[in-house]
């Protein structure tokens, strides 16, 4: 159990964080907040007497992302305020703040995507061009658009040449697999979805992004508008239960069934880890080439301050391997050279996104 001296200690942790990904106005704050929070208020005394581990249920996050939806609605400006400012600013709007902490921060960053695409292109080249996803952690499923989405990884092209959104991070070390793909369906599952199409939900998800990433603002305002105008299939549900079922129902001859995820992971509890690996497992020994399975994910490496993006592929008796590191907000990619590191995906104590 987390005790205050933790607890304030995650706000430097994120900070750190926030310093390796160029968010200096956001990074301030954090730091300001560790000094500033007390329990006069009910939201500093929340945070204060956290009683999970912080980090991990990243409690930063989320105040950061009340404050900036304040900021965003002109009602306060925490990021200009020096420590007695930002004190009454709580104050004021404790009441307002409270909510903010019910719940993980929702950064459903559509540029991730850049790493998850990385991925699915090693799935072509392994098993074959035509691909159904399944994300869990969906959020407001803008991911789930990754069908619609032009790709340029390291001058390797995928997806649609007309599409409104085109993402082209900066790209380091060897391309992936320049490969056809072709992803016939997406479909996604959220323990909370965000109907993008309410407002008052769609100015929620841009409150939690970094207030000094003004590119993801506008990235974000456009693939909302892809979901307005042609909704994603994104269906509420426990994570573990959703994939059980999705692996069970039939497949279609000549297409590879792929579980994806982003900044999930970390989120589930440790239960319904197992039950999704046990569920992949399965789903995997029964595999054929007809009908492929594979595993893409796109998770923090929180000692390091980057994601890891990996890879498993059924049939095979191969262990999920690292194709490639991220920048958790897809700003850059760094595709890697076989031979590929092979171990399944470690969570570690640390930095978080």
């Amino acid at each position: 159990m987390a005790d205050e001296t933790t607890n304030r200690a995650a706000f430097e942790v994120q900070a750190q964080y926030c310093d390796a990904m160029a968010a200096p106005r956001t990074a301030a704050l954090c730091r300001m907040l560790a000094d500033v929070l007390t329990r006069d208020t009910r939201v500093g005394k929340r945070l204060l007497d956290w009683p999970g581990e912080p980090v991990a249920d990243a409690i930063v996050l989320r105040i950061v992302g009340g404050l900036h939806a304040l900021a965003r609605r002109g009602i306060a400006d925490p990021f200009a305020a020096d420590a007695a400012e930002l004190t009454a600013i709580l104050a004021a709007q404790d009441a307002a703040l409270l909510p903010w902490l019910d719940g993980p921060p929702q950064t459903n960053e559509a540029q991730r995507s850049a790493g998850l695409m990385t991925g699915l292109l090693h799935v072509a080249a392994a098993l074959g061009p035509r691909i159904e996803v399944l994300e869990i952690g969906s959020s407001a499923g803008l991911n789930l658009l990754i069908d619609r989405m032009c790709f340029d990884l390291g001058g390797v092209r995928a997806g649609p040449a007309d599409s409104p959104l085109t993402i082209v991070p900066d790209w380091r070390g060897p391309p992936p697999p320049d490969v056809p793909v072709t992803i016939v369906r997406t479909r996604g599952v959220d323990i909370a979805p965000v109907d993008v199409r309410d407002p008052a939900q769609a100015e929620r998800l841009a409150g939690y992004v970094w207030i000094d990433a003004q590119d993801r603002l506008a990235r974000l305002s456009t693939a909302i508008d892809m979901v307005r105008r042609d909704p994603v299939d994104l269906a509420q549900g426990n994570a573990a239960d959703w994939i059980a079922a999705r692996l069970d129902a039939p497949q279609e001859d000549g297409v590879t069934r792929v579980l994806m995820h982003s900044v999930v992971w970390q989120y589930l509890p440790a239960a319904d880890r197992d039950r999704i690996r046990a569920a992949m497992a399965a789903a995997g020994a029964r595999a054929t080439s007809a009908r492929a399975l594979a595993w893409v994910m796109m998770e923090p490496n929180r000692d390091l301050h980057r994601h890891e993006v990996r890879v498993q592929c059924w049939p095979s008796d191969r262990s999920m391997q690292l194709v490639a590191l991220t920048h958790a907000h897809g700003a850059w990619v760094e595709g890697l050279a076989p031979p590929y590191e092979t171990r399944d995906y470690v969570m570690r104590r640390g930095a978080y996104e």
